[in-house]
């Protein structure tokens, strides 16, 4: 006898074959998990078999099979015509009586239990779903707001038909899967008020690089399909496990996303997307709180299935509870192989930007741009075009798969277009805002996914190289090589490298990059003109108040840094900025002085130690100091820039512990940068006072030389083996061995001369901190003299 439905709480993942992936989840999650803090909403399950018993009425499956033996998935009007004939005839199929009778049953079940008027989600979930190898992520239909009987058995209905949708159909082409092996169930679950709160989707796993160690989440205002889909920008979190499991604050970055629309219940219709008010874009859709939970319950997930997890959330509005919707298995970078690591890099970085916005892939493409504005268009594009469009959504993937990279205006990262792009392996630009507006068709660009989180769309068909290095065959060297970082978007990915931390994280780049205001105009921004008022306003939007702003956004970045490196230490120099530096940064130049060579100016310690800059240097000592003390990174260490005389190095390191970073206390580590020929001339006297040198080799150089190193008059003299230089450089390394403290290098010298870097190698210097895109060719030329 034929059973026709089950409730969620009889099933495990032991039911895949006879409830799909989905809705097997769903049970495993309820029956396994409801103890330890996750909750999911309750609901039944059609079964594989009241499918296939729906499909045998009037031989129809026999006339599907026959239709599919004869179709070429290439063949986008054939494809399109064989899935609209199919769908049709079985939502015209009369579905069986004993479903009928099994659903109407479960149906008043449930009305009865929640007393009275409900809305569900009909689900679609396919025995061929979820799978570890293969998402499936959307190729069915979901429909939200379900309130009758009578919508629940015809919604049933379009979910079985779904199944025969064309992005389905080819998509188990790709995949290798048959058609008739794979049967679908129905979902009926009960719905979430998120359309009053919140919802996304979270990994356990950064899905653009594969570090496994942080939840990636991503929410907006209403019901989550507008995430889904990729109709909002959402806002994104990262969240360290590690620093969760310790009970510390975990949370390492915070993006605002635009949030214009969101989806909620209809009135007329089963569900509305409305405009969000401005006062809701401008603020995160999730407290740090809910962030933390999600968190949680994300890891409680993965640990369970043994596995990295993608899993749909919802924050109820009523209740203010946090739901889950549906977990399932990340199939693309938990599949990756760790021991190689295939790296993009453009050859050219001067070509007009055109478009930019979130990327997915770390890959790079070029062509012709294809505008298309609907799914009707989606015909004119060729093998290696540029697709570019509004959004696209899972009925795009047979062609998605034809082009040479994806642009969209709208999406977020966790969007079904990312997801097929990272799955065909095209790098996807999604969030663009306005590429449609910005890009001619049939213009020739190059789509750059390897510089960070942001992707940009270039002017023309620039050059680029890929490399693939084996990171089991290098070898052991006599010293470390760290890097030279300082974009917090590219840590994942640059800590898959070979190295031993991070020799250079510069403060500067996470000020300028992410911040982009002049920390005095943040102290002041009351007193500020209005257009800069404005700015502050709009950048800062979403935290407590603009300083609170200055100070979250530098600990994000450090944390990013310290998180990605960690146990390696991470050291961060202190900002060096000079005036005309921060003369350009919004209100900078009602605070910064006009002078000639800022180069040898108001920078460095002199800068912290002075009056007017000192509260600001309080703002990065606070930053800091929560990163160390209360996220727990205490693999951050600290380096002092530009300090020229014994006094100024007195000064700043008691400013320091006057602002909670007391050298020694709490494993904390200061190096100084050797950068000033003083510093080298003076090394033991400067060593009694810090850890250990850093040193800067391009001031070191200019200053020693008399060089301005911004001045293409006398560039060509700039060369760090100038034997003055080396003089220097031996004389600190020297210093340094002899009292047994640290000196590394972080200058450019080493990047640009291998030749330098052995001969710092034979001078017996600690490490040497290189460029992420020279880290492993200079590894190998630094293993083969050591083995010469």
């Amino acid at each position: 006898m034929t059973q026709y439905i089950r409730w969620f709480k009889e099933l495990g993942m032991n039911d895949v074959p006879e409830v799909g992936g989905k809705n097997a989840s769903l049970g495993e999650m309820i029956a396994n998990l409801s103890t330890l803090g996750i909750t999911v909403p309750d609901g039944f399950a059609t079964t594989a078999d009241s499918y296939r018993e729906h499909l045998r009425h009037g031989g129809l499956d026999a006339r599907i099979n026959a239709r599919l033996d004869e179709l070429d998935t290439n063949d986008m009007q054939a494809l399109a015509s064989t899935g609209a004939d199919i769908r049709q005839w079985i939502i015209d199929a009369p579905l069986p009586d004993g479903l009928v009778n099994a659903v109407s049953e479960a149906w008043n079940s449930i009305r009865e239990a929640t007393g009275g008027t409900i809305a569900v989600a009909v689900r679609s979930s396919a025995t061929a779903e979820d799978l570890p190898e293969a998402s499936f992520a959307g190729q069915q239909e979901t429909f939200l707001n379900v309130r009758t009987l009578d919508e629940v058995l015809q919604r049933i209905r379009q979910v079985f038909a779904s199944l025969y949708n064309d992005r389905a159909i080819t998509y188990r082409v790709h995949q290798g899967f048959t058609h008739a092996e794979v049967a679908l169930s129905a979902g009926i679950q009960q719905m979430v008020r998120s359309d009053i709160g919140a919802s996304g989707v979270m990994f356990t796993i950064d899905t653009e690089s594969g570090y496994s160690d942080a939840v990636f989440i991503t929410s907006s205002w209403g019901l989550g399909e507008c995430v889904v889909q990729g109709s909002v920008n959402p806002d994104e979190f990262y969240v360290h496990k590690p620093t969760l499991a310790a009970g510390r604050p975990a949370i390492l970055k915070r993006s605002r996303g635009s949030k214009r629309i969101k989806m909620v219940h209809g009135q007329t219709t089963a569900v509305d997307t409305v405009d969000v008010d401005t006062f809701d874009q401008l603020r995160f859709s999730l407290t740090d709180d809910d962030v933390q939970s999600l968190a949680s319950m994300a890891v409680t997930i993965e640990n369970h299935y043994g596995r990295p997890m993608d899993i749909e959330w919802g924050k109820d509005g009523g209740d203010g509870r946090l739901y889950i919707l549906q977990a399932r298995p990340e199939t693309v970078e938990s599949r990756a192989n760790r021991n190689v690591i295939t790296r993009y890099r453009l050859d050219e970085h001067r070509a007009t930007v055109l478009a930019s916005g979130r990327s997915i892939g770390q890959r790079i493409g070029s062509g012709a741009v294809r505008l298309v504005s609907s799914i009707r268009e989606i015909g004119s594009v060729q093998s290696g075009d540029v697709l570019v469009t509004d959004m696209t959504d899972p009925d795009w993937e047979p062609v998605m798969k034809k082009a040479s990279a994806i642009v969209t205006n709208r999406g977020g990262r966790t969007c079904h277009a990312a997801i097929i792009a990272r799955e065909l392996g095209v790098p996807a630009v999604v969030g663009c805002n306005d590429a449609t507006s910005r890009l001619t068709d049939g213009q020739t660009v190059t789509v750059s996914c390897a510089e960070g989180d942001t992707g940009y769309v270039y002017e023309g068909d620039l050059s680029f190289d890929v490399t693939e290095t084996q990171l089991d065959k290098l070898p052991e060297l006599p010293f470390k090589l760290t890097m030279n970082v300082g974009n917090p978007e590219r840590a994942f990915g640059f800590s898959r490298l070979p190295h031993h931390g991070i020799g250079l994280a510069r403060l500067e780049f996470i000020i300028s990059n992410t911040i982009g205001v002049h920390p005095k105009a943040l102290l002041n921004h009351d007193a500020m003109p209005e257009d800069v008022q404005q700015q502050i306003a709009e950048r800062s939007a979403g935290y407590a108040d603009p300083v609170s702003f200055y100070v979250d956004k530098i600990a994000e970045g450090v944390a990013m840094l310290a998180a990605a490196f960690a146990p390696h230490p991470v050291i961060v120099r202190l900002s060096d900025f000079k005036s005309n530096e921060y003369h350009n940064m919004i209100g900078g130049s009602l605070f910064e002085p006009d002078e000639e060579n800022p180069m040898i100016g108001f920078r460095g310690a002199s800068r912290y130690l002075s009056s007017s800059f000192s509260d600001c240097f309080e703002l990065e000592c606070r930053a800091l100091k929560h990163v160390r003390e209360d996220m727990g990174f205490r693999n951050v260490e600290l380096m002092v820039p530009f300090v020229r005389t014994l006094d100024e190095a007195d000064q700043v390191l008691a400013l320091m512990a006057e602002h909670g970073l007391q050298r020694g206390q709490q494993d904390l580590r200061v190096v100084m940068m050797c950068e000033v020929p003083s510093n080298a001339i003076l090394a033991d006297e400067f060593l009694h006072r810090f850890d250990g040198f850093s040193i800067g080799s391009n001031d070191l150089t200019q200053l020693t030389l008399g060089l301005d190193r911004d001045s293409g008059l006398v560039a060509h003299l700039f060369d760090e083996r100038d034997p003055a230089v080396k003089k220097l450089l031996a004389l600190a390394i020297s210093a340094a061995r002899q009292q047994d403290k640290y000196v590394g290098i972080c200058g450019q010298g080493p990047s640009d001369h291998p030749d330098l870097a052995r001969w710092l190698m034979e001078q017996g210097i600690s490490s040497v901190s290189l460029n992420p895109d020279t880290i492993v060719e200079t590894w190998q030329f630094l293993a083969e003299q050591t083995s010469a």
